[in-house]
């Protein structure tokens, strides 16, 4: 192997390459890692993988990264990094490396490429399925591997089938429903001093399996005792690993404390790797000594001394803090001896790392036999656990129950059970006395297993202690509710390439060329360039806007209405579905015709809005907000899959495949029968919410009578393509009529002068359609979604924010959108004043001839003609409460 050059805490080290950092740094004799994160003891390297919870690193160097566990982390040439004490620091540079995503169906995820992972994918591939193998070591063999045992050759075979992906540092972090996983694959490079814009750092994959197999393996456990965090205390598969795979020669003198047969078979790898084993304790009374494979014989024809029925109690340290000796007793406590050593090693038995079952809901059940928490899933299709997850631990194990001695109080504030969280058996006791026997209410009194680690390290020793207190067993307690990601992910592997500007695209409808070319300014609308308005000469947007109100409302304007979002639904279902999520009726709805609707969220709050044609008998189109587009067909969909997947529909988004040229205004008529010389548009022919189809400037075209504005108007809706065809025609057609294109600001006040709400300017989230004055459009006659919550005493009270009208005193004034309205009427009024409304819309109208705004106000329906108080910019404007209609309130201009 190479040498590389790597820098720890400012100091150059050398190591090998592939090593770890964990493997280099102890090689180079650093054993005193860091200190801990509350109480500033020094700490050293305990695991062998993702359960460390001391050796934590923050790297420096490439792209930078925190809280990296060391164990895990390859040194390559020019890596820099320095030890944490618990908390890491976000990168203050640009991170320029490439992430990249992948997105794969496979008929089977295998995760983890130990010997039984292995063995389950052979035997699925064998099959011919397709198998993708995630394993977070860098080669294949798993527990095997990192003891030295050969890997068969058949076993490695099956990696190089056609039908099996193998990848290697990939770490599945979550496990979802319906086979859905995503893991994190880092790449060889991925933390060098220079930032490789060729290949990803880390690429994140997303898979859909038919079926996923854990074969996921186990961590080893620590025992639980005074002083037990110095550094030099390890776990004895981790300790012999580092010493007899890695080469590491900074232990001279060790001890193992075990509690099953593991610890004699690393107390046999340290003395075979030229460690002095002074002794192995064992906590179990007997210790068969029946096979000719049996541990004990093997560790006793060595010369080791075995130690049974005893445990560790204490620790010694030297002048640094690092391990200098163990004080070992009999369970009873009444012989104690301190044995020097300068390695402990630890092993407490086995806990399945079952992380990933638990996100699906499937709970690990307790095994005396393996004195662990397994995974025992039979019958379920979807997933299966195989190897140490599943309890197969091999060799002789006959493991106890124990995760240690006997304490006092003073000697249980020093014995640690999480080491990240410096959480004691002293605070786990404390928790149990203040009524926490809840695994969960115990996490969170103490803080256990809520940090990097996640438990791997705490969890079982907790649950086992709590039992241990209060006189039950482990599977009494149940296990802790483990959540993803299983690792630390960083957010940039999860964006991928989606940063910057594709961080949130930018859309643009099929028009925008025109509306750059009339030097219109851009409103950013959800993810839409909107025209705002459109300046002639040198108007600032407040003259644009009102002279663009003043043409609409007389003459004829012309508006870029491309961005509201289409849903096209279909299916027998189609009209039984919209009439649960909307609050009206659209079952009822005739083919050709529109209707205005809304849904409501489960709470009856008001979510979204927009009108619904009906185009056949089994098929609508409806539209939404512009930003809400997303979110409303995600809405549908969700209903649609997990709560009433009887129903037959399909929902397609088709925003991005319709341009809608909106024509507006007493004279759109006469414009429209230009455009459409074959079409009828009188009054009586083309009716109100009604749809005809027709060529509009030779296009084939849906046009719809719809109006935001409450004038006369018409929706031109054609195929994408041919937008800025129809807008150009539209503009050259409607030159004799005077025609003026408006933008996003001037359809706000047309449409505040008729009271028409826009979400999410007028609402909040907070309010239902009563609050809204739109009690109408609620159906007494069916059920759907958020009437039950209609009736809920707060949804009913008395002095809820409704929907009202303001006219300011001094109507040249223009109130702050935002702006409180408060109970007083003068600038006497002395606070603390009290708040009952809040104005959400707020402009100067041509048509009025004034100001007016509209907002929420606390019983606002029954208080029209009040005075109010507005405070604002240090003064206090007053306004009259009105109803929140200003102009044609007969509403007789949408007919022309």
């Amino acid at each position: 192997m190479s040498t590389v050059t790597f820098t720890f805490d400012g100091k150059t080290y050398e190591g090998l390459a592939g090593d770890t950092l964990a493997a280099a740094l102890l090689r180079n004799g650093v054993v005193h890692f860091t200190n801990s994160s509350y109480r500033d003891r020094p700490r050293g390297i305990v695991g062998i993988g993702y359960e460390e919870p001391n050796a934590l690193v923050q790297v420096d160097s490439g792209a930078g990264e925190p809280m990296v566990p060391s164990t895990v982390l390859e040194i390559v040439d020019g890596l820099v990094v320095r030890s944490l004490q618990g908390i890491g620091d976000l990168p203050d540079t640009r991170d320029e490396s490439r992430y990249d995503k992948k997105f794969i169906h496979t008929d089977v995820v295998v995760v983890g490429a130990g010997l039984a992972g292995l063995e389950a994918a052979a035997e699925h591939a064998k099959k011919g399925k397709d198998v993708v193998i995630v394993d977070e070591q860098p080669a294949p063999g798993g527990h095997a591997r990192l003891i030295g045992e050969k890997i068969p050759a058949k076993l490695l075979a099956v990696l190089e089938l056609p039908n099996v992906t193998y990848l290697p540092r990939t770490v599945l972090h979550g496990l979802y429903d319906q086979g859905y996983s995503v893991a994190s694959e880092r790449r060889t490079d991925h933390l060098s001093s220079s930032v490789s814009r060729h290949k990803a750092r880390i690429r994140t994959w997303h898979f859909r399996a038919k079926h996923t197999v854990i074969a996921t393996g186990a961590f080893q456990r620590h025992l639980v005792f005074t002083n037990n965090d110095r550094p030099g205390v390890m776990l004895s598969h981790a300790a012999a690993t580092y010493v007899a795979r890695d080469g590491v020669t900074a232990f001279k003198n060790a001890v193992v404390v075990t509690v099953d047969n593991q610890g004699y078979r690393d107390a046999i790898r340290l003395h075979n790797a030229g460690v002095n084993v002074s002794a192995v304790v064992d906590i179990r009374e007997k210790v068969s000594r029946d096979t000719k494979k049996s541990s004990r014989n093997a560790v006793e024809k060595l010369g080791i001394r075995v130690i049974t029925g005893a445990a560790a109690y204490d620790t010694t340290a030297d002048g640094h803090g690092v391990l200098s000796g163990v004080v070992v007793g009999t369970i009873a406590a009444e012989h104690m001896e301190n044995i020097p050593c300068d390695l402990l090693a630890l092993s407490g038995g086995w806990t399945p790392t079952v992380h990933l079952a638990t996100y699906i809901g499937i709970k690990p059940v307790w095994s005396e036999k393996k004195a662990a928490f397994i995974l025992d899933i039979e019958g379920n299709k979807r997933i299966s656990a195989v190897g140490m997850v599943a309890g197969k631990f091999g060799g002789d194990d006959e493991p106890a129950t124990y995760f240690g001695p006997e304490l006092t109080e003073e000697q249980a504030k020093d014995a640690f059970v999480d080491f990240q969280r410096d959480a004691t058996l002293r605070e786990v006791r404390r928790a149990i006395k203040a009524g926490m026997h809840s695994i969960e209410h115990v996490k969170r009194y103490t803080a256990i297993g809520t940090a990097h680690d996640q438990g791997k390290t705490s969890g079982t020793i907790t649950m086992g202690l709590i039992g241990k207190a209060l006189g039950r067993k482990p599977d009494q307690i149940g296990s802790l509710t483990f959540r993803p990601p299983y690792i630390g992910v960083p957010f940039a592997s999860l964006a991928g390439r989606d940063r910057g500007l594709l961080t949130d695209p930018v859309r643009k409808p099929p028009i925008h060329p025109l509306h750059v070319a009339a030097r219109a300014p851009m409103e950013d609308v959800g993810q839409w360039k909107r025209p705002w308005y459109f300046p002639q000469g040198s108007e600032d947007m407040h003259a644009a806007v009102l002279r663009e109100c003043a043409a609409v409302r007389a003459g004829v304007g012309v508006m870029d209405a491309s961005t509201l979002g289409k849903i096209d639904i279909q299916g027998p279902d189609a009209a039984e579905f919209l009439d649960r999520v909307y609050t009206n009726m659209f079952s009822t709805l005739k083919v050709g015709a529109s209707r205005y609707g809304f849904m409501c969220g489960v709470d009856g709050m008001v979510f979204d809005d927009g009108v619904t044609t009906r185009l056949g008998e089994n098929h609508f189109l409806m539209t939404t907000t512009t930003g809400g587009a997303a979110k409303v067909l995600d809405w549908l969909e969700e209903w649609l899959y997990t709560e009433w997947p009887d129903l037959k529909v399909y929902c397609t988004s088709v925003t991005e495949h319709i341009s809608t040229v909106a024509i507006v205004g007493p004279k759109s008529r006469d414009l429209l029968a230009k455009l459409s010389p074959g079409l009828d548009v009188s009054n009586e022919a083309f009716g109100f919410m009604e749809n005809k189809f027709a060529d509009v400037a030779g296009i084939p075209a849906r046009i719809a009578r719809i109006s935001f504005s409450g004038e006369l108007a018409y929706e031109i809706n054609v195929e994408a393509w041919y937008g800025a065809h129809v807008w150009a025609a539209v503009m050259s057609e409607g030159a004799e009529f005077g025609i003026t294109p408006y933008g996003t600001e001037t359809m706000h006040v047309l449409r505040a002068e008729k009271g028409y709400v826009i979400l999410g300017q007028d609402t909040d989230g907070t309010q239902t359609p009563m609050d809204l004055g739109m009690d109408w459009i609620v159906s007494k006659k069916k059920d759907f979604l958020g009437k039950r919550s209609f009736s809920r005493s707060d949804t009913a009270r008395e002095g809820r924010h409704q929907l009202v009208g303001f006219l300011p005193v001094d109507g040249q004034v223009v109130i702050p959108e935002g702006a409180y309205v408060t109970a007083g009427i003068d600038a006497e009024s002395k606070p603390p004043v009290k708040h009952i409304g809040y104005v959400t819309s707020s402009y100067m109208s041509t048509e009025l001839g004034r100001s007016f705004a509209m907002g929420m106000l606390a019983n606002g329906a029954s208080r029209h003609g009040e005075i109010v108080a507005v405070p604002f910019d240090g003064k206090v404007a007053l306004a009259e409460v009105t109803e929140p209609l200003f102009v044609d309130k007969e509403n007789t201009r949408r007919d022309g």
